[in-house]
């Protein structure tokens, strides 16, 4: 915060501020004595005529601000650039992770990319918010809402906050018009050969290429299948640059029987498993399960490591993922393995008519 030479706090920033980073000092609930103080760091997304101020955290949590209860304010600098894992620019890795997920079908708007895959994932049917649409941000939403209504789906705008180049004005924006947020994940990078590298009993794990598909088996283990795979799911599965699937079968005295009804190992069903996309330097991770009733044993690490081998050989030196934020258990095991946050991403849904 800003403190004059008296001592006192100050505000030092305008409505021409609007897009920078500041970090602000309020007062709230002024009507029991002197009130509590409370402090926001965001981007400021908007100042309107009204006098109400709109920050957008990294988190993409939006925070309205009346002037009339700010105590003191000030522009400041972006995030320190990270000091571990790989340089990152936020268009690039999103470009790559949109590569490594691929929809059925798609159609530009502008330099906006509308994804749909019969609903297989918000990830593959969301407007991957990227760029200039090429028109008014109404008008886009309105194309964007029409488009999904054409294939009897819902409405979703992908955009992402907390790094340089993101997307806070449109996620403010998006929520002035009406669209809600549902869900929220970090992209998480790092450095490939520790991943590599990792402690892990890598020989149980048997990987195989796109041309082959991810078999029956790993589809079982899968938990966004449910029953007979459909077409559309392996589209989506199997597209990307460079895809390789990962699975650890059950052995002898790997025991579920705890009354789980897992039933892993039964049918052929892998006790765990992981896909991985080579798309150059990067090497992105996704669908790393594993049966319930052998979390704690490291078949997680021994796919990661497993597939990191690959990627490794096949010339990628930085790892990305998606985690969504509720998953905790995910997540600390990401950090362990030397992932840090880069940027989350969003997907709003559209206002229901």
């Amino acid at each position: 915060m800003e403190i004059t030479g008296a001592g006192r706090l100050e505000v030092r920033i305008t409505p021409l501020d609007v897009g920078k980073r500041v970090s602000i000092r309020r007062l709230v609930d002024p009507s029991e004595g002197a009130g509590t103080f409370t402090d926001v760091v965001g981007v400021l997304t908007s100042w309107d005529e009204s006098g109400v101020l709109v920050i957008t955290r990294r988190t993409g949590q939006v925070v309205r601000v009346p002037e009339t209860s700010l105590v003191a304010g000030k522009t400041v600098p972006d995030a320190p650039a990270r000091r571990r894992g790989p340089a990152a620019d936020f268009a690039e890795l999103t470009r790559v992770a949109s590569r490594a997920w691929r929809p059925v079908e798609s159609e530009r708007l502008g330099e906006w990319e509308l994804r749909a895959a019969s609903g297989f994932t918000r990830r593959a049917n969301s407007a991957l918010a990227l760029g200039d649409p090429g028109i008014p941000l109404d008008e886009a939403l309105d194309r964007v809402r029409s488009w999904y209504a054409e294939r009897s789906l819902p409405a979703y705008v992908q955009a992402a906050t907390g790094a340089a180049g993101t997307q806070e004005a449109l996620c403010a924006a998006l929520e002035e018009r009406g669209w809600r947020r549902e869900v929220s994940a970090d992209v998480r990078i790092g450095a490939l050969a520790p991943v590599a590298d990792l402690d892990a009993d890598r020989d149980r794990v048997t990987l195989s290429r796109t041309a082959g598909g991810p078999g029956g088996g790993w589809l079982r283990r899968y938990q966004r299948a449910s029953g007979e795979p459909a077409p559309h799911m392996l589209r989506v599965l199997e597209s990307g640059p460079s895809v390789w699937f990962a699975s650890v079968a059950a052995e002898s005295g790997d025991g579920s029987g705890d009354g789980s009804g897992s039933g892993s190992g039964d049918d052929g069903t892998p006790v765990a498993i992981g896909r991985c996309v080579v798309d150059g330097r990067w090497a992105g991770f996704m669908a790393v399960e594993v049966d319930p009733a052998r979390r704690r044993r490291g078949l997680a690490r021994a796919v990661m490591a497993a597939l990191a081998g690959r990627a490794l050989e096949e010339g990628a030196s930085a790892a990305w993922l998606q985690v969504e934020k509720e998953n905790t258990a995910a997540g600390a095991l990401y950090a362990g393995m030397g992932f840090t946050t880069h940027h989350s991403y969003h997907h709003y849904r559209g206002p229901r008519d």
